[in-house]
């Protein structure tokens, strides 16, 4: 079984509206979000082998947020990634090297949206379980899917994921508190 962790950038600053989108940073409610989303990985074990982030300025702030991440990770700033499409982001998986065990992918909606339905498929987002449900209803900022993956990385395709887990920052504990996270 291999995993995919699947990661929306955390909230942006619209403040300085002379930055192109590619520019724009986190603000400082993003960056707390992206932190409490590191520690919740490290909390349940969600360790990538690989981690695939667009090169926008708010994708990779929201990845030095999550560090420290677990296992040295590879990491692959990519162009590509930036505001595509879920076809698109699915091709970019078909390429990940098959001695990969778990991928972290960082990225924007609505691709990443899109892409995590397609991977439950439509047989999964039909059935209207909890996760699947909540899934449909959206994918805010800093919010992260986890499926298990039967196929090789090249064989990917829609309906090929199954879903485990939905975890957006409002799930996340308050600062100081402790309490279980959602499966």
């Amino acid at each position: 079984m291999r995993q995919l962790l699947l990661l929306r950038h955390a909230k942006s600053s619209w403040d300085d509206p002379r930055l192109s989108d590619h520019a724009r940073p986190l603000n400082a409610r993003g960056r707390r979000a992206a932190v409490a989303m590191g520690a919740a990985m490290r909390d349940l074990g969600l360790v990538p082998d690989i981690v695939l982030v667009s090169s926008a300025r708010r994708t990779l702030q929201t990845l030095e947020a999550l560090a420290p991440l677990d296992g040295s990770p590879l990491v692959e700033p990519m162009d590509d990634l930036y505001l595509a499409a879920w076809p698109s982001l699915l091709d970019v998986l078909r390429g990940v090297r098959e001695t990969a065990r778990s991928v972290l992918l960082i990225g924007h909606n609505p691709g990443l949206h899109e892409l995590a339905m397609a991977l439950a498929g439509p047989a999964a987002m039909a059935a209207g379980t909890p996760m699947t449900r909540r899934l449909a209803e959206g994918y805010p900022t800093a919010t992260l899917t986890e499926f298990a993956l039967a196929l090789p990385w090249r064989r990917l395709e829609g309906g090929g994921g199954r879903l485990l887990r939905v975890l957006s920052p409002a799930d996340l504990p308050a600062a100081g508190e402790t309490a279980e996270l959602p499966a």
